[in-house]
Parts: C-alpha cells; sequence; structure tokens
C-alpha cells in the first residue's frame, strides 16, 4: 500500500511540476509576445503546450502568435505555412472546445485577411465564403457578438460589390451616376445571384446596430448596401426612395462619430478579432484575455519607444495610401492607426493594426510598408524603433 502510494505520490507531483512548467513557459510567450518578439513567442507557446496537451488556452496564445507572424499577399512558402499553422491550432482549440468563441473568431478573421491577399478571384471569394461560415458559428454560440454580426454584413457587402461595380462599367454608368443600372436584364440578373446576400448583410448589420446602436461603422456600411443595392430597383422611385435611406444613415454615422469626439469617445476598431479589416500580422498583436496580461508592452533592451512627431521628421521616403473610392463614394473618412516597428536600416520590419475603418486599414498598410527612416543612433549604433503611425484619411486630401 505504501508502494502505491509513493507511486501516485511521485506522478502527481510529475503532473503538478509540468503544469508549472508549462506555466512559467506561458508566461515567457506571454513575455515575448508583447515586445513584439514573436517567433520567440510561438516557441515559448509550443513548449506550453507539449508540457499541457488538453490545455486550451496555451494553444489559442499559439494560434495568436502564428497569427500575428502572417502577412496578407505574401507568397511565401513560409508565410504560407504560418497561416496554415495558426488555422491548425485554433483547429485544435476546436476539438477541445467545440464552441471556444475565440477560436471561432480567429478562424474567421484569419480567413478574411487570407482573402486580402488572395491571388485570384475564385480564391478570394473562396476565403470569404469560409470566413462567412466560421463568423455563423460565432453568432450561434454568442448571438450578441456584435462584431461577428457587422463582419457577416461587411463580407456580404464584399461579395456583391465586385458585381456591382463591374456592371456599372460595362454599362457605361460611373461609380457616381444616378441609377438604377439602364439594363433591365442585367438588373434581374444581379439580383437573382446576389438578392439573398445582400438581405443577409442588411439583416446582420440591423442585428448589430440592435446590440449597439452607436455602432458607426456599421451604419457606413448600410449606407453602402442601400445605396448600391438601389441599383437592382425596376423604378426611379423605388431607387429614389432607397439611396434617401442611405442619406440617412451616413448622416446618423457622420452624427454618431461627432458625438462620440464630442464626448470624448473612441470610434469603433476594426482589425483585431470580431471584426474583419486589414492589418499585418493578422488579428492585431492582442492575446487572448486572461488574468495577468494585461501590462502595457515593455520594450526589449535592443529597441525603443520613439514618439511619432520624432519619427515623422525622419521620414526619408513616404508613399502615400490610396483613398478606396467606395469609401469616398460612402463619405467615409477617419484615422487609421498603426504600431510601427522600424528596424536598424531605417525599413519597416512590421505593422500591428491598432484601429480605423476597415476600407481604410489596408491602402494605409500597404503605403506605410514602403516607408524609409533615416536610421535612429543609439550611443552611436542604429537600434529598432517602436513607434505609432497615424494616417488621416480626408475627403478633400489624404496626408499622413
Amino acid at each position: 500500500m505504501n508502494h502505491l502510494r509513493s507511486a501516485a505520490c511521485f506522478l502527481f507531483l510529475g503532473a503538478t511540476l509540468a503544469q508549472d512548467t508549462g506555466n512559467s513557459w506561458l508566461d515567457q510567450g506571454i513575455r515575448d509576445f508583447k515586445n513584439g518578439h514573436y517567433r520567440e513567442a510561438e516557441e515559448a507557446f509550443q513548449k506550453s503546450v507539449d508540457l499541457n496537451p488538453s490545455a486550451v488556452q496555451p494553444r489559442l496564445y499559439l494560434g495568436s502568435a502564428r497569427m500575428n507572424q502572417y502577412i496578407p499577399g505574401a507568397t511565401s512558402s513560409e508565410n504560407l505555412q504560418t497561416a496554415s499553422n495558426a488555422e491548425r491550432s485554433f483547429l485544435t482549440v476546436l476539438d477541445l472546445d467545440p464552441k471556444n468563441v475565440t477560436a471561432l473568431d480567429s478562424l474567421a478573421s484569419l480567413a478574411y485577411f487570407q482573402s486580402m491577399g488572395a491571388q485570384s478571384e475564385a480564391e478570394k471569394f473562396r476565403l470569404l465564403e469560409a470566413a462567412r461560415g466560421w463568423y455563423l458559428r460565432v453568432v450561434e454560440v454568442d448571438p450578441a457578438k456584435k462584431e461577428a454580426h457587422y463582419s457577416l454584413g461587411v463580407i456580404g457587402w464584399g461579395t456583391w460589390f465586385p458585381d456591382w461595380n463591374a456592371a456599372r462599367s460595362k454599362l457605361g454608368m460611373r461609380p457616381d451616376a444616378p441609377g438604377p443600372l439602364v439594363d433591365p436584364a442585367v438588373r434581374a440578373e444581379l439580383r437573382a445571384r446576389h438578392g439573398l446576400t445582400l438581405q443577409d448583410a442588411i439583416d446582420h448589420l440591423n442585428k448589430a446596430l440592435e446590440l449597439d446602436p452607436q455602432y458607426d461603422d456599421a451604419m457606413a456600411y448600410m449606407n453602402l448596401i442601400l445605396r448600391e443595392s438601389a441599383d437592382l430597383c425596376d423604378s426611379k422611385s423605388e431607387y429614389e426612395k432607397l439611396t434617401l435611406e442611405a442619406d440617412a444613415w451616413i448622416q446618423k454615422a457622420l452624427d454618431t462619430r461627432q458625438e462620440k469626439s464630442t464626448a470624448g469617445g473612441i470610434p469603433a476598431a476594426v482589425g483585431q478579432v470580431g471584426a474583419v479589416g486589414g492589418g499585418s500580422g493578422g488579428g492585431g498583436s492582442r492575446l487572448p484575455a486572461t488574468p495577468g496580461n494585461e501590462s502595457e508592452m515593455a520594450s526589449p533592451p535592443n529597441r525603443i519607444f520613439v514618439q511619432e512627431s520624432v519619427m515623422q521628421s525622419r521620414l526619408i521616403s513616404q508613399p502615400l495610401p490610396i483613398y478606396p473610392s467606395d469609401a469616398k463614394q460612402a463619405h467615409i473618412e477617419g484615422d487609421v492607426v498603426l504600431n510601427a516597428i522600424i528596424g536598424k536600416d531605417g525599413r519597416v520590419l512590421q505593422l500591428d493594426f491598432e484601429s480605423g475603418h476597415p476600407l481604410l486599414a489596408v491602402p494605409a498598410i500597404d503605403a506605410v510598408r514602403l516607408w524609409k527612416y533615416t536610421p535612429l543612433l543609439l550611443n552611436g549604433e542604429p537600434i529598432e524603433v517602436v513607434t505609432p503611425i497615424r494616417l488621416k484619411f480626408r475627403l478633400d486630401e489624404t496626408k499622413p
């Protein structure tokens, strides 16, 4: 009996030690993640997973570290493998916990980010449909998750917009020319192909607005969908009615943003898990919430934080972002905030999307990736820099 008790005690102590060691690797991974060392964080989280294979949290962290290394649009085998590894991490979480909202949310975001960098229209729409499927599972588990409803609205719009834009172009109608589409056959064909998609998108945007009546980004997309779908109307009066409804939504969005600004509020941020958007590093540099990882990011010894104004004065090359035509049409403007790591050679090493409207995020990131700075010296040696970058999109101008 004493022998059995000793063996049981040994097994218990061994399991406890493995768990403690796993937690130590988890803590190390969190520190590396906050410092922007995603590859090192991935290695630490993998060791925590190896020691605690049935634990969900380390696998969520592992997926997040991998997702932050993925760059939408980069076609290298290493980058594609990174996306595949991130996907596998979150799928394994679902094997352990089929209703884990963070994993479902992350898989949806990852598919959406991959669609932004798709090399063909067919691949883009396949990935958009995959993202839509994951978001539908999110709202099935958590019907009150407004970001998922919003994202479903955005995906619906993204599926419809290319065909609508192509139809106008083929009919010789400028994007700002009054509708409806001049060819009844084209209107009928688009209604048959996209009618259910548009209604589904409107339903989800309405749900997001029901959950958050101040959701100004959802208002902006409601304006887009109603304004563009008015082109499918068979009469001028129906077209004008939908256009007036679209105008009301964009005015409400502008008024809401003004109210938030006056009250000191912060406009809804997009681009993290749960809301589709753009950004190098997938879901933004955030870990799944857990006690103990709320502290601010600390700078490692070979990297310092520098104010944006200081780095602005050191810019050598600064291509400006292209203002998306669909954002202009919807009267969408605002700021996009990025967090950047500038290398010792003055080139942008990494970008994390902090906040801004999804239609403005991708052109902002595409432009800033090409920026070049005069290297910053510390004690005569070049050093990496962490700095925020704010780009202002205004309908009358676009400038950093």
